[in-house]
């Protein structure tokens, strides 16, 4: 039975191998040791509450990650609060993917940041999270996606 939980920072490092192991999948090239800067990153942003990550648990596994970071810009018609959540480290376990995993963690981490006050969404969306994202709703222009809320 899978169950969601949030991020600690016990399963930081964890969290870290998924978000290197999906930037791969994605292509990336690796020409640095991207785990200080992202450890340096998740610390700092988890302990002042600018990224929250919500998590699909089989038991003691992590099967699916999320995050959300929140920034703010100068506002904007679309978004007058200028508060906006940056979408990343979307990741499902590829023995547990179209079980609707990716779809409840998009779900909880879209409602951290309407509670956070922000006014938009933002990804960029690999491939195969395209059809994902613009069934939940988000608007498509090349590889950058909006969700409203």
């Amino acid at each position: 039975m899978i169950t969601f939980q949030k991020l600690t920072e016990e399963q930081l490092n964890t969290f870290i191998e998924i978000r290197i192991r999906q930037l791969r999948e994605e292509g990336a090239t690796e020409d640095i040791d991207l785990v200080p800067p992202l450890l340096d990153y998740y610390h700092r942003h988890m302990a002042d509450g600018t990224f929250v990550s919500w998590l699909a648990m089989d038991g003691e596994k992590i099967v699916g990650t999320s995050g959300m970071s929140f920034v703010e810009k100068p506002p904007y018609f679309s978004c007058p609060t200028g508060r906006i959540g940056l979408l990343s480290s979307m990741f499902c376990d590829p023995d547990y993917r179209r079980q609707g995993i990716a779809r409840e963690l998009l779900s909880r981490v879209v409602e951290e940041a309407r509670e956070y006050g922000c006014g938009a969404v933002q990804i960029t969306a690999s491939d195969m999270g395209v059809l994902l994202y613009t069934s939940f709703g988000f608007k498509k222009n090349g590889n950058f996606m909006q969700y409203n809320l």
